[in-house]
């Protein structure tokens, strides 16, 4: 048997992530709930943020090389937004709705680690939404997905 692939590798290569998120991010900013959170994103976000999610999948640093990004920085882009469980909901199912649009692979197995990480990643979004400060430092690591499962409860500090 062959080694196991990354997820991002499965997935395809960077184009596949750029194409995602190239044709998500319309239906974010016509959605009467989210638009007016994405109104005014950057030219780039689009490109960081298929980037951000192919390096956590295993693919090129791109993230954080060409786009001098960390997941502190990431983090820290949503830090105030005060965004809601039904955002984050819409957020998901567009999303979802756009994979299946463009053909990710749609395998048990990838799905399951693709929607994981998704709702691992809007739900700590959702919770530092509503901080006003950046709860990790600029040295804190990318995160890394994978096949498997987070490794425990999420605690928050001081718990």
């Amino acid at each position: 048997m062959g080694s196991i692939p990354t997820l991002y590798e499965w997935a395809g290569d960077m184009e596949t992530f750029e194409n995602l998120f190239g044709k998500f991010y319309p239906k974010v900013l016509a959605d009467e709930l989210l638009g007016p959170v994405f109104k005014d994103m950057s030219p780039d976000h689009v490109q960081h943020v298929a980037h951000f999610v192919a390096e956590v999948f295993g693919g090129e640093t791109l993230y954080t090389t060409k786009d001098n990004g960390s997941h502190a920085h990431m983090i820290g882009k949503h830090i105030g937004k005060m965004l809601t469980e039904p955002m984050r909901q819409r957020w998901v199912a567009l999303l979802m709705e756009t994979a299946d649009e463009i053909g990710l692979k749609a395998d048990p197995e990838f799905r399951s680690a693709f929607v994981g990480y998704i709702e691992w990643g809007t739900r700590l979004a959702v919770i530092n939404s509503e901080l006003t400060e950046n709860p990790i430092g600029s040295n804190e690591p990318m995160p890394t997905w994978g096949w498997g499962e987070t490794g425990g409860p999420y605690i928050p500090e001081g718990d």
